[in-house]
Protein backbone atom coordinates (compact mmCIF):
# COMPACT_ATOMS: atom_id res chain seq x y z
CA UNK A 1 0.00 0.00 0.00
CA UNK A 2 1.42 3.52 -0.87
CA UNK A 3 2.19 5.64 2.01
CA UNK A 4 -0.36 7.97 1.24
CA UNK A 5 -2.85 5.33 1.77
CA UNK A 6 -1.94 4.55 5.05
CA UNK A 7 -1.42 8.55 6.29
CA UNK A 8 -4.95 8.70 4.83
CA UNK A 9 -6.58 5.47 6.44
CA UNK A 10 -4.81 6.59 9.94
CA UNK A 11 -6.88 9.69 9.94
CA UNK A 12 -10.08 7.36 9.41
CA UNK A 13 -9.24 5.68 12.03
CA UNK A 14 -8.38 8.16 14.10
CA UNK A 15 -11.57 10.67 13.91
CA UNK A 16 -13.71 6.96 13.74
CA UNK A 17 -12.14 6.37 17.09
CA UNK A 18 -12.97 9.69 18.66
CA UNK A 19 -16.46 9.82 17.23
CA UNK A 20 -17.33 7.18 19.11
CA UNK A 21 -15.93 7.87 22.26
CA UNK A 22 -16.43 11.43 22.05
CA UNK A 23 -19.94 11.75 23.52
CA UNK A 24 -19.64 8.63 26.49
CA UNK A 25 -16.28 10.98 27.92
CA UNK A 26 -18.18 14.54 27.69
CA UNK A 27 -21.05 12.56 30.13
CA UNK A 28 -18.32 10.82 32.20
CA UNK A 29 -16.43 14.33 32.48
CA UNK A 30 -19.96 15.31 33.38
CA UNK A 31 -19.98 13.20 36.01
CA UNK A 32 -16.31 13.09 37.27
CA UNK A 33 -16.86 16.88 38.29
CA UNK A 34 -20.86 15.89 40.20
CA UNK A 35 -18.72 13.34 42.08
CA UNK A 36 -15.86 16.22 42.68
CA UNK A 37 -19.12 18.18 44.64
CA UNK A 38 -21.03 15.27 45.85
CA UNK A 39 -18.50 13.65 48.05
CA UNK A 40 -16.17 15.63 50.35
CA UNK A 41 -12.96 14.28 51.38
CA UNK A 42 -13.83 14.37 54.75
CA UNK A 43 -16.40 11.53 54.07
CA UNK A 44 -13.41 9.72 51.96
CA UNK A 45 -11.21 10.22 55.32
CA UNK A 46 -13.93 8.96 57.29
CA UNK A 47 -14.05 5.55 55.86
CA UNK A 48 -10.28 4.56 55.15
CA UNK A 49 -8.72 4.65 58.41
CA UNK A 50 -9.12 1.47 60.31
CA UNK A 51 -7.16 -2.02 59.52
CA UNK A 52 -9.70 -3.98 58.71
CA UNK A 53 -11.65 -5.77 55.71
CA UNK A 54 -14.04 -2.93 55.93
CA UNK A 55 -11.45 0.22 55.29
CA UNK A 56 -9.90 -2.01 52.70
CA UNK A 57 -13.68 -2.40 50.99
CA UNK A 58 -14.85 0.73 51.39
CA UNK A 59 -11.35 2.05 49.81
CA UNK A 60 -11.54 -0.17 47.00
CA UNK A 61 -15.63 1.08 46.55
CA UNK A 62 -14.44 4.72 46.80
CA UNK A 63 -12.08 4.54 44.53
CA UNK A 64 -13.85 2.80 41.51
CA UNK A 65 -15.85 5.86 40.16
CA UNK A 66 -13.25 8.26 41.03
CA UNK A 67 -11.58 9.81 37.93
CA UNK A 68 -7.97 9.70 38.76
CA UNK A 69 -5.55 7.89 36.55
CA UNK A 70 -1.93 6.89 37.70
CA UNK A 71 -0.40 10.14 38.08
CA UNK A 72 -3.40 11.78 40.41
CA UNK A 73 -3.88 8.71 42.29
CA UNK A 74 -0.30 8.62 43.98
CA UNK A 75 -0.45 11.72 45.54
CA UNK A 76 -4.14 11.24 46.61
CA UNK A 77 -3.50 7.88 47.80
CA UNK A 78 -0.35 8.87 49.90
CA UNK A 79 -1.79 11.79 50.97
CA UNK A 80 -4.75 9.28 52.48
CA UNK A 81 -1.74 7.21 54.08
CA UNK A 82 -0.41 10.93 55.32
CA UNK A 83 -3.39 11.31 56.95
CA UNK A 84 -4.66 8.38 59.00
CA UNK A 85 -5.47 5.85 56.08
CA UNK A 86 -4.24 2.43 56.72
CA UNK A 87 -1.38 0.58 54.46
CA UNK A 88 -4.27 -1.78 53.07
CA UNK A 89 -6.89 0.96 52.55
CA UNK A 90 -4.31 3.18 50.55
CA UNK A 91 -3.65 0.20 48.69
CA UNK A 92 -6.59 -0.75 48.10
CA UNK A 93 -7.45 2.40 46.56
CA UNK A 94 -4.73 2.92 44.63
CA UNK A 95 -5.18 -0.72 42.74
CA UNK A 96 -8.87 -0.10 41.92
CA UNK A 97 -9.14 3.83 40.99
CA UNK A 98 -7.14 3.97 38.25
CA UNK A 99 -8.45 0.77 36.80
CA UNK A 100 -11.83 2.39 36.51
CA UNK A 101 -13.75 5.88 36.12
CA UNK A 102 -17.22 7.05 35.69
CA UNK A 103 -15.43 8.33 32.34
CA UNK A 104 -13.76 4.90 31.14
CA UNK A 105 -16.72 2.86 32.24
CA UNK A 106 -19.15 5.28 29.81
CA UNK A 107 -16.27 4.74 27.13
CA UNK A 108 -15.64 0.65 27.46
CA UNK A 109 -19.18 0.70 26.60
CA UNK A 110 -19.33 2.87 24.22
CA UNK A 111 -16.24 0.91 22.22
CA UNK A 112 -16.50 -2.58 24.12
CA UNK A 113 -19.81 -3.66 24.81
CA UNK A 114 -21.54 -3.76 28.17
CA UNK A 115 -20.09 -7.06 29.61
CA UNK A 116 -16.41 -5.45 29.36
CA UNK A 117 -18.39 -2.03 31.24
CA UNK A 118 -19.96 -4.79 33.49
CA UNK A 119 -16.14 -6.76 34.53
CA UNK A 120 -14.10 -4.27 34.53
CA UNK A 121 -15.17 -1.90 38.05
CA UNK A 122 -15.68 -5.69 39.89
CA UNK A 123 -12.13 -7.03 39.07
CA UNK A 124 -11.20 -3.49 40.20
CA UNK A 125 -13.10 -3.85 43.30
CA UNK A 126 -11.53 -7.47 43.94
CA UNK A 127 -8.33 -6.60 43.24
CA UNK A 128 -8.51 -3.81 44.97
CA UNK A 129 -9.79 -5.73 48.10
CA UNK A 130 -7.47 -8.83 47.67
CA UNK A 131 -4.36 -5.84 47.46
CA UNK A 132 -5.41 -4.27 50.04
CA UNK A 133 -5.74 -6.86 52.70
CA UNK A 134 -2.34 -8.35 51.67
CA UNK A 135 -1.09 -5.20 52.43
CA UNK A 136 -2.52 -5.19 55.87
CA UNK A 137 -1.03 -8.44 56.35
CA UNK A 138 2.45 -7.16 55.67
CA UNK A 139 1.79 -3.70 57.72
CA UNK A 140 5.01 -4.24 59.75
CA UNK A 141 7.23 -1.58 60.55
CA UNK A 142 9.07 -0.65 57.30
CA UNK A 143 11.68 1.47 56.44
CA UNK A 144 9.32 3.84 55.01
CA UNK A 145 8.47 7.78 55.60
CA UNK A 146 6.82 9.45 58.88
CA UNK A 147 3.59 10.34 58.62
CA UNK A 148 2.42 13.48 59.86
CA UNK A 149 2.46 14.37 63.49
CA UNK A 150 -0.97 14.71 65.38
CA UNK A 151 -0.37 18.81 65.60
CA UNK A 152 0.72 19.16 62.05
CA UNK A 153 -2.92 17.35 60.75
CA UNK A 154 -4.52 19.67 63.37
CA UNK A 155 -3.19 22.66 61.79
CA UNK A 156 -3.90 21.84 58.50
CA UNK A 157 -7.84 21.25 59.53
CA UNK A 158 -7.96 24.24 61.79
CA UNK A 159 -6.27 26.13 58.63
CA UNK A 160 -7.85 24.34 55.73
CA UNK A 161 -11.27 23.16 57.34
CA UNK A 162 -12.56 19.97 56.38
CA UNK A 163 -11.65 20.06 52.44
CA UNK A 164 -7.94 21.49 52.31
CA UNK A 165 -7.74 20.82 48.32
CA UNK A 166 -10.41 23.53 47.68
CA UNK A 167 -9.45 26.14 48.95
CA UNK A 168 -10.18 28.80 46.54
CA UNK A 169 -13.08 26.97 44.82
CA UNK A 170 -15.07 27.58 48.06
CA UNK A 171 -15.26 31.42 46.17
CA UNK A 172 -17.40 29.62 44.01
CA UNK A 173 -20.33 27.91 43.19
CA UNK A 174 -20.58 24.11 43.41
CA UNK A 175 -22.31 24.52 39.90
CA UNK A 176 -18.81 26.16 39.13
CA UNK A 177 -16.46 24.21 40.68
CA UNK A 178 -18.22 21.05 38.98
CA UNK A 179 -18.09 22.35 35.24
CA UNK A 180 -14.58 23.79 35.89
CA UNK A 181 -12.97 20.54 37.72
CA UNK A 182 -14.91 18.45 34.72
CA UNK A 183 -14.29 20.11 31.91
CA UNK A 184 -10.98 21.95 32.52
CA UNK A 185 -9.27 20.64 35.01
CA UNK A 186 -10.16 17.13 34.75
CA UNK A 187 -9.61 17.55 31.28
CA UNK A 188 -6.40 18.90 31.55
CA UNK A 189 -4.91 16.46 33.37
CA UNK A 190 -5.49 13.41 30.93
CA UNK A 191 -5.95 15.43 27.75
CA UNK A 192 -2.37 14.86 26.56
CA UNK A 193 -2.56 10.72 27.42
CA UNK A 194 -5.93 10.67 25.74
CA UNK A 195 -4.65 12.00 22.51
CA UNK A 196 -1.90 9.61 22.65
CA UNK A 197 -3.94 7.04 23.39
CA UNK A 198 -5.80 7.36 20.25
CA UNK A 199 -3.24 7.63 18.29
CA UNK A 200 -1.48 4.78 19.42
CA UNK A 201 -4.85 3.14 18.35
CA UNK A 202 -5.30 4.30 15.37
CA UNK A 203 -1.27 3.56 14.43
CA UNK A 204 -2.42 -0.21 15.49
CA UNK A 205 -5.28 -0.24 13.25
CA UNK A 206 -3.35 0.83 10.24
CA UNK A 207 0.06 -1.24 10.61
CA UNK A 208 -1.00 -4.67 12.21
CA UNK A 209 -2.74 -6.39 10.02
CA UNK A 210 -6.02 -8.15 11.24
CA UNK A 211 -4.86 -11.86 11.86
CA UNK A 212 -1.63 -10.57 13.56
CA UNK A 213 -1.86 -12.04 16.64
CA UNK A 214 -3.07 -15.08 15.55
CA UNK A 215 -0.82 -15.57 13.35
CA UNK A 216 1.70 -14.90 15.09
CA UNK A 217 1.06 -15.69 18.74
CA UNK A 218 -1.33 -18.32 18.50
CA UNK A 219 -1.93 -19.29 22.07
CA UNK A 220 -4.00 -17.05 24.26
CA UNK A 221 -2.07 -16.93 27.86
CA UNK A 222 1.60 -16.48 25.55
CA UNK A 223 -0.35 -13.48 24.26
CA UNK A 224 -1.44 -12.40 27.84
CA UNK A 225 2.14 -12.46 28.96
CA UNK A 226 3.49 -10.19 26.26
CA UNK A 227 1.05 -7.77 27.00
CA UNK A 228 1.34 -7.93 30.36
CA UNK A 229 5.15 -7.68 30.44
CA UNK A 230 4.52 -4.59 27.76
CA UNK A 231 1.67 -2.64 30.22
CA UNK A 232 3.00 -2.80 33.84
CA UNK A 233 6.25 -0.34 33.32
CA UNK A 234 3.88 1.65 30.70
CA UNK A 235 1.79 4.59 31.75
CA UNK A 236 -1.62 5.13 29.77
CA UNK A 237 -5.05 6.14 32.09
CA UNK A 238 -8.15 3.97 32.26
CA UNK A 239 -9.82 6.11 29.15
CA UNK A 240 -7.36 6.12 26.91
CA UNK A 241 -6.30 2.09 27.24
CA UNK A 242 -9.79 1.48 25.67
CA UNK A 243 -9.28 2.39 22.40
CA UNK A 244 -5.96 0.64 21.99
CA UNK A 245 -7.82 -2.38 23.83
CA UNK A 246 -10.26 -2.66 21.04
CA UNK A 247 -7.82 -2.25 17.87
CA UNK A 248 -5.98 -5.10 19.65
CA UNK A 249 -9.32 -7.07 19.28
CA UNK A 250 -9.76 -6.46 15.74
CA UNK A 251 -6.55 -7.81 15.37
CA UNK A 252 -6.97 -10.99 16.26
CA UNK A 253 -5.83 -10.81 20.37
CA UNK A 254 -8.17 -12.77 23.13
CA UNK A 255 -10.41 -10.81 24.90
CA UNK A 256 -8.86 -12.16 28.22
CA UNK A 257 -5.73 -10.47 27.35
CA UNK A 258 -7.41 -7.35 26.27
CA UNK A 259 -8.79 -6.98 29.71
CA UNK A 260 -5.11 -8.20 30.69
CA UNK A 261 -4.00 -4.48 28.91
CA UNK A 262 -7.07 -2.42 30.55
CA UNK A 263 -6.03 -3.94 33.89
CA UNK A 264 -2.21 -3.56 34.20
CA UNK A 265 -1.80 -0.76 31.28
CA UNK A 266 -3.44 1.96 34.23
CA UNK A 267 -3.11 0.45 37.34
CA UNK A 268 0.73 0.15 36.92
CA UNK A 269 3.75 2.47 35.72
CA UNK A 270 7.36 2.42 36.86
CA UNK A 271 6.92 5.35 38.73
CA UNK A 272 3.73 4.63 40.70
CA UNK A 273 6.08 0.82 41.85
CA UNK A 274 9.07 3.24 42.24
CA UNK A 275 7.09 5.45 44.73
CA UNK A 276 5.20 3.30 46.55
CA UNK A 277 8.39 1.16 47.72
CA UNK A 278 9.80 4.30 48.48
CA UNK A 279 6.82 5.74 51.04
CA UNK A 280 4.99 2.66 51.85
CA UNK A 281 7.51 -0.26 51.83
CA UNK A 282 9.02 -3.51 49.53
CA UNK A 283 6.22 -5.87 51.37
CA UNK A 284 3.38 -3.68 50.47
CA UNK A 285 4.82 -2.67 47.34
CA UNK A 286 5.07 -6.29 46.16
CA UNK A 287 1.48 -6.90 47.37
CA UNK A 288 0.05 -4.12 45.57
CA UNK A 289 1.61 -5.81 42.16
CA UNK A 290 0.84 -9.17 42.84
CA UNK A 291 -2.76 -8.56 43.32
CA UNK A 292 -2.99 -6.31 39.92
CA UNK A 293 -0.64 -9.37 37.97
CA UNK A 294 -1.94 -12.21 39.23
CA UNK A 295 -5.46 -10.88 38.60
CA UNK A 296 -5.46 -9.57 35.29
CA UNK A 297 -4.05 -13.56 34.54
CA UNK A 298 -6.64 -14.81 36.63
CA UNK A 299 -9.31 -12.80 34.87
CA UNK A 300 -8.27 -13.00 31.74
CA UNK A 301 -7.96 -17.28 31.88
CA UNK A 302 -11.68 -16.71 33.23
CA UNK A 303 -13.33 -14.72 30.53
CA UNK A 304 -11.26 -16.43 27.56
CA UNK A 305 -12.24 -19.92 28.92
CA UNK A 306 -15.16 -20.12 31.26
CA UNK A 307 -17.52 -17.06 29.50
CA UNK A 308 -19.04 -17.23 25.88
CA UNK A 309 -16.57 -15.17 23.89
CA UNK A 310 -19.58 -13.38 21.65
CA UNK A 311 -20.15 -11.75 25.19
CA UNK A 312 -17.05 -9.58 24.11
CA UNK A 313 -17.00 -8.77 20.65
CA UNK A 314 -16.76 -5.42 18.96
CA UNK A 315 -19.41 -3.31 19.35
CA UNK A 316 -18.83 0.20 18.52
CA UNK A 317 -15.28 -0.59 16.47
CA UNK A 318 -16.76 -3.08 14.06
CA UNK A 319 -19.80 -0.62 12.53
CA UNK A 320 -17.35 1.25 11.23
CA UNK A 321 -13.93 -0.50 10.46
CA UNK A 322 -14.86 -3.64 8.89
CA UNK A 323 -17.98 -5.39 9.72
CA UNK A 324 -21.55 -4.51 9.80
CA UNK A 325 -23.47 -6.32 12.41
CA UNK A 326 -26.09 -3.69 12.74
CA UNK A 327 -24.94 -2.64 15.89
CA UNK A 328 -26.60 0.66 17.63
CA UNK A 329 -24.94 3.25 17.28
CA UNK A 330 -25.20 7.11 17.74
CA UNK A 331 -26.61 9.69 15.88
CA UNK A 332 -23.53 11.29 13.47
CA UNK A 333 -24.72 14.69 14.32
CA UNK A 334 -24.13 13.58 17.86
CA UNK A 335 -20.70 12.07 17.45
CA UNK A 336 -19.31 14.86 15.21
CA UNK A 337 -20.87 17.71 17.65
CA UNK A 338 -19.26 15.74 20.46
CA UNK A 339 -15.84 15.19 18.64
CA UNK A 340 -15.94 18.91 18.13
CA UNK A 341 -16.62 20.08 21.66
CA UNK A 342 -14.03 17.79 23.11
CA UNK A 343 -11.45 19.10 20.96
CA UNK A 344 -12.44 22.65 21.61
CA UNK A 345 -12.28 21.81 25.39
CA UNK A 346 -9.12 20.13 24.58
CA UNK A 347 -7.93 23.40 23.17
CA UNK A 348 -9.06 25.67 25.86
CA UNK A 349 -7.68 23.79 28.21
CA UNK A 350 -3.53 24.45 26.65
CA UNK A 351 -5.13 28.03 26.17
CA UNK A 352 -5.40 28.44 29.64
CA UNK A 353 -2.32 26.58 30.45
CA UNK A 354 -0.06 29.25 28.41
CA UNK A 355 -2.25 32.35 30.21
CA UNK A 356 -1.82 31.00 33.82
CA UNK A 357 2.27 30.29 32.95
CA UNK A 358 2.44 33.83 31.78
CA UNK A 359 0.46 35.30 34.98
CA UNK A 360 3.02 33.58 37.23
CA UNK A 361 5.87 34.71 34.98
CA UNK A 362 5.05 38.28 34.81
CA UNK A 363 3.49 38.38 39.00
CA UNK A 364 5.67 40.79 41.42
CA UNK A 365 7.54 38.48 44.17
CA UNK A 366 4.88 38.87 47.04
CA UNK A 367 6.51 41.00 49.82
CA UNK A 368 6.25 39.46 53.39
CA UNK A 369 8.38 39.78 56.75
CA UNK A 370 8.74 35.95 56.91
CA UNK A 371 10.92 33.86 55.26
CA UNK A 372 10.30 33.03 51.59
CA UNK A 373 11.73 30.26 49.14
CA UNK A 374 11.23 29.40 45.33
CA UNK A 375 11.82 25.63 45.77
CA UNK A 376 12.15 23.33 42.34
CA UNK A 377 9.80 20.17 42.49
CA UNK A 378 10.49 17.22 40.38
CA UNK A 379 6.98 15.30 39.40
CA UNK A 380 4.21 16.81 39.33
CA UNK A 381 1.93 16.39 36.31
CA UNK A 382 -1.95 17.13 37.44
CA UNK A 383 -3.77 19.46 39.34
CA UNK A 384 -3.52 16.70 42.00
CA UNK A 385 0.12 16.77 42.64
CA UNK A 386 -0.43 20.66 43.25
CA UNK A 387 -3.27 20.46 45.53
CA UNK A 388 -1.71 17.27 47.35
CA UNK A 389 1.74 19.33 47.57
CA UNK A 390 -0.41 23.07 48.72
CA UNK A 391 -1.98 20.30 51.44
CA UNK A 392 0.53 18.56 52.74
CA UNK A 393 3.30 21.45 52.95
CA UNK A 394 0.83 24.32 53.90
CA UNK A 395 -0.14 21.84 57.03
CA UNK A 396 3.65 22.00 58.01
CA UNK A 397 3.10 24.52 61.71
CA UNK A 398 5.69 26.83 60.44
CA UNK A 399 4.34 27.58 56.52
CA UNK A 400 2.02 30.69 56.11
CA UNK A 401 1.79 29.65 52.73
CA UNK A 402 2.49 27.52 50.20
CA UNK A 403 2.06 27.89 46.69
CA UNK A 404 2.50 25.68 43.51
CA UNK A 405 3.23 26.72 40.08
CA UNK A 406 2.69 23.38 37.95
CA UNK A 407 4.09 24.45 34.47
CA UNK A 408 7.15 25.61 36.15
CA UNK A 409 7.31 22.68 38.87
CA UNK A 410 7.98 25.34 41.61
CA UNK A 411 6.38 25.53 45.08
CA UNK A 412 7.03 29.38 46.62
CA UNK A 413 7.00 29.10 50.76
CA UNK A 414 6.89 31.51 52.85
CA UNK A 415 7.08 31.41 56.55
CA UNK A 416 8.82 31.46 59.66
CA UNK A 417 12.39 29.23 60.64
CA UNK A 418 11.84 26.98 57.09
CA UNK A 419 14.30 23.93 57.22
CA UNK A 420 14.59 22.89 53.70
CA UNK A 421 15.60 19.24 54.84
CA UNK A 422 12.18 19.01 56.51
CA UNK A 423 10.51 20.05 53.32
CA UNK A 424 12.41 18.32 51.33
CA UNK A 425 11.73 15.01 53.36
CA UNK A 426 7.83 15.84 53.12
CA UNK A 427 7.83 15.73 49.37
CA UNK A 428 9.83 12.85 49.03
CA UNK A 429 7.18 10.95 51.30
CA UNK A 430 4.63 12.24 48.82
CA UNK A 431 6.41 10.83 45.80
CA UNK A 432 8.40 14.13 44.53
CA UNK A 433 11.57 14.79 43.72
CA UNK A 434 13.19 17.57 45.52
CA UNK A 435 15.28 20.00 42.85
CA UNK A 436 16.79 21.91 45.44
CA UNK A 437 16.28 25.99 46.17
CA UNK A 438 15.80 28.17 43.14
CA UNK A 439 17.63 32.23 43.32
CA UNK A 440 14.59 34.47 43.19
Amino acid sequence: MDISLYIKQFFIDFIQILNEMSPYLLLGFFFAGLLKVAIPQKFIDKYMGKKDGRSVLNASLLGIPMPLCSCGVIPTGISFYKSGASKGSSVSFLISTPQTGVDSILVTYSLLGLPFAIIRPVIALITGYVGGMLANRYDKKENGIETLNEAEIESCKSECGDNCDVKSEKQHSKLYTMFKYAFVDFLQDISKWLVIGLLLAALISVALPDDFFASYIGNDLIGMLVILVASVPLYICATSSVPVAAVLLMKGVSPGAALVFLMAGPATNAATITVLNKVLGKKTTFAYLISIILGALVFGLLIDYSLPREWFTLKGLHAHMGSHDGHFSLPLWLQWGSSISLTLLIINGYIQKEIQKRKNQNSAPVKTEHEAYLISVLGMSCNHCKNSVEKHIGALSNINNAEVNLEQKRLKLSGKNIKLKLIQKELESLGFEYGGEINQ
